[in-house]
Formats: C-alpha cells, sequence, structure tokens
C-alpha cells in the first residue's frame, strides 16, 4: 500500500499537522511505502511535479493520502497524477466530492440525519429559515465553524441567519459556495469545549469496503459518554454501516450522535483520508486497512 502525505518539516505542527505526522508514522512502522508531497502546487506548479519522484509501478497498487483537505481540483489533479503511475487512490475524484460535499451526500442518507436546506445566496435563507424554524445550525458544506463557538454556527434568528450565510459564503475552503441549514437537534452532552460549544456524544466510524477498520469517540479527552455498552457499541456500529452502504464510497468516515431521548443519528460523514482520528489508534487503524488494501 502506497501513502501520500503532507506530513513534512515545512509544515507548523498544528493539532492537525501533529496528526498527519502521526498517522504517516504508524504506516510507515507497518511497512507502508511513503512519499511526500507539498499541500499545494504553489512552488511545483503541477500535480506531474508534485508526484515526479515516485516510480511507475508494474502493477495497480492502492494509494492513500494523508494531508489535509484540499480544493477538489487538487484532489482530481493528484489523483490522476498518481493513476499514470499506477497508484489508485482508494477514492476516485467523484467518490471524494461525495464524501467532503455535504450537499452530494445529504439524499443518501434521508431519514437517518436531520432535515436540512442547501442555499447558495443570502435570499434564500429567508424561505429556508421559515421551513426549518429556529434556532438553526449552519454551516458550510465543507465545514462548519464550531471551533469558533456556538454563536459561529447556530442563528436564533432571521437577523442572526443572514449574518451567518454572509460570513460562510465568502469562505471558499469551507463552503465552496453552499451554506447547510440543518434542524437543531440536542445531543446528549456532559463537557462544553473551552469556546462554550457543547460536546455531543458523538462516535467517529471509519469504514472500508463495507468492513469497520476502528472508530472512537469524536472528542479529545474522556467523560461518563465516551464509553458505549455492548449494546450501544452495536447499534452505533449498525448505523455507520447502514450509511456506508448507502453511500458507497469505499474509504468513509461516518459520526454517529446520541440525541437527548437516545435514538441515535448521523452527524456527518467525510472522505477518511482527511479525516480527524481522535481516540483511535493508529496502528490498530493502519493494520485494519493493510488487511483489506492488501487482499
Amino acid at each position: 500500500m502506497i501513502i501520500l502525505s503532507e506530513s513534512t518539516e515545512e509544515i507548523e505542527l498544528s493539532a492537525s499537522a501533529k496528526e498527519n505526522q502521526q498517522m504517516t508514522q504508524a504506516a510507515q512502522l507497518l511497512g507502508c511505502k511513503i512519499y511526500y508531497i507539498p499541500r499545494d502546487f504553489q512552488r511545483c506548479e503541477t500535480a506531474e511535479n508534485a508526484l515526479y519522484h515516485l516510480p511507475k509501478y508494474q502493477e495497480k497498487i492502492t494509494g492513500i493520502w494523508i494531508g489535509f483537505i484540499p480544493e477538489f481540483e487538487r484532489y482530481e489533479a493528484i489523483y490522476n497524477a498518481a493513476l499514470e503511475k499506477n497508484i489508485n487512490l482508494i477514492n476516485t475524484p467523484s467518490e471524494h466530492k461525495k464524501g467532503i460535499e455535504f450537499d452530494l451526500f445529504y439524499p443518501y442518507l434521508q431519514g437517518l440525519t436531520p432535515e436540512s436546506i442547501i442555499i447558495t445566496s443570502t435570499e434564500k435563507s429567508i424561505s429556508a429559515g421559515s421551513i426549518l424554524g429556529f434556532p438553526v445550525f449552519v454551516k458550510g458544506a465543507v465545514q462548519s465553524k464550531k471551533q469558533k463557538g456556538w454563536k459561529s454556527c447556530v442563528a436564533n434568528n432571521q437577523e442572526e441567519l443572514l449574518q451567518l450565510t454572509q460570513y460562510l459564503l465568502k469562505l471558499k475552503y469551507g463552503s465552496r459556495g453552499k451554506v447547510i441549514l440543518r434542524k437543531l437537534v440536542k445531543l446528549r452532552y456532559q463537557r462544553l469545549a473551552p469556546n462554550g460549544f457543547p460536546m455531543g456524544r458523538e462516535f467517529r466510524v471509519f469504514i472500508c469496503q463495507q468492513s469497520i477498520v476502528g472508530y472512537g469517540y469524536y472528542w479529545h479527552g474522556s467523560d461518563n459518554l465516551s464509553q458505549l455498552s455492548s449494546l450501544e457499541e452495536k447499534e452505533v456500529l449498525e448505523l455507520a454501516l447502514l450509511a456506508s452502504q448507502r453511500l458507497n464510497i469505499p474509504y468513509v468516515a461516518i459520526d454517529i450522535g446520541q440525541l437527548e431521548t437516545g435514538e441515535w443519528i448521523v452527524i456527518e460523514i467525510s472522505d477518511a483520508q482527511f479525516a480527524g482520528v481522535s481516540h483511535i489508534p493508529y496502528l490498530e487503524l493502519w493494520n485494519n486497512l493493510k488487511n483489506i488494501c492488501e487482499k
């Protein structure tokens, strides 16, 4: 199995960069071949130049990318350049896009996730807010701004919704020109993040080729909600597998949360190549991935 890693010494080690570094080290310990690639095309200019140091393999071999969520055009270019060297990134460009952009994966999750509306302009936020009611959760098509706190994600009235929509539409990286309004649901929680965001009872499940390769509590640290009973584990993993079967993305991360009523729902999904691992042991994850990809 081939690993394309953005974990280079030039990158300032943020929490995400440290995780990329540790993931790369774990893959290397298990015998994966690592090739380092730049985070963008600023210096190398093209995907072909970014992968110039990779040999062309005699036979097709699976590749996994460790890094930060790329713009779609970059993913597609790297995918095609790797394919020229017989390295087949585990998710095709269309599968990657479906795993990253909310409006593309939402239709597959009807009945499993809260009702949501996709808007592309501030004008459309007026009618959307009326349909879902307030308060409403607001995020970009790719990412939310929950790291900035509750007020950066939740609109209590039309004025706040308009402000959040205007703000998110300007963020090319996080919204890609689309804002998602979600019916606000109440998740079980015990702790608040330092920014005041409720740390809901959520678990991230990594699935490769419809097999679970790892799962763990979404938030860093632990509390009384971070452990699952045998029955709860069964419910969480079955729901994640159901969502994965509907989506049909080879390598996907699925976030499952528990409502105050005890029911489990799908929060959202992502291309697992770029998803934070949180509590999942790196070596366990990579060992399971290798067993599947190298069959």
